[in-house]
């Protein structure tokens, strides 16, 4: 008996999850449709960027073309819990290695400076002077709340007008993609991608999409100021 009562109500449910299915059949054939169109989307506005931004990309220092000027593109040095951040790790070791071999002359150091303990620009100052950069070839830009913000700084206000920008691979495409929207002559070193991080280039996906509608709205960087022009090119 206690069997025949667990069963009623289970089938009663089935036949009435079945009708709502068949109802409303046609609108779920949509939504999941929709999904795949977007889906589809993100994967060709990513690769699209990628193959657009492909030529000014460099993964071997002794191959990139000099430039006066490296913008370093900041992160936090720690993830939760104090664990080391090899993204920032990885930047900082390819700004120093382009600084060693003369392809740049100067760092700009660009990252968010939300609050007196989060400070991108000075955690990678006072951490590229430990590696043995000269601090009057390091500057800083307190104000890259984000890579749109980074890239138009360091031309507007910076005058840094011949730039390698310094980041891992799928953020240079990314930062590319927005300097040569806005006419910035710009190249990209790729510093190392450390493994077991896929979930950073699954999130790529959506920042190169709010990119694109950056654009699109003309989106200024969050503060401008007046111009700090960097020194001028060491002559060769």
């Amino acid at each position: 008996m206690m069997k025949r009562l667990f069963l009623a109500p289970t089938r009663a449910m089935i036949k009435h999850f079945t009708a709502i299915f068949i109802r409303y059949k046609g609108l779920l054939r949509c939504v999941i449709g929709l999904g795949f169109i977007c889906f589809f989307l993100l994967i060709l506005i990513d690769q699209a960027i990628g193959f657009y931004v492909r030529q000014g990309i460099y993964t071997d220092s002794k191959t990139i073309p000099y430039r006066p000027y490296g913008l370093v593109l900041g992160t936090s040095k720690y993830f939760a819990k104090n664990t080391p951040n090899l993204f920032y790790q990885h930047r900082l070791e390819a700004a120093q290695q382009l600084y060693r071999q003369g392809k740049v002359d100067y760092l700009l150091l660009s990252g968010d400076n939300r609050t007196l303990q989060y400070n991108e620009p000075r955690t990678m100052f006072r951490d590229l002077r430990k590696m043995g950069i000269p601090a009057e070839f390091l500057y800083l830009d307190y104000a890259g709340f984000r890579t749109l913000d980074s890239v138009i700084r360091a031309e507007q206000v910076f005058k840094a007008h011949s730039i390698t920008i310094i980041t891992q691979k799928f953020h240079c495409e990314r930062a590319l993609f927005i300097a040569k929207y806005h006419n910035i002559d710009a190249i990209c070193f790729a510093a190392e991608y450390p493994s077991g991080y896929s979930f950073v280039r699954f999130r790529e996906f959506f920042a190169r999409l709010m990119a694109i509608w950056d654009l699109l709205i003309e989106k200024e960087p969050h503060f401008l100021g007046e111009p700090e022009p960097l020194p001028s090119p060491i002559a060769r």
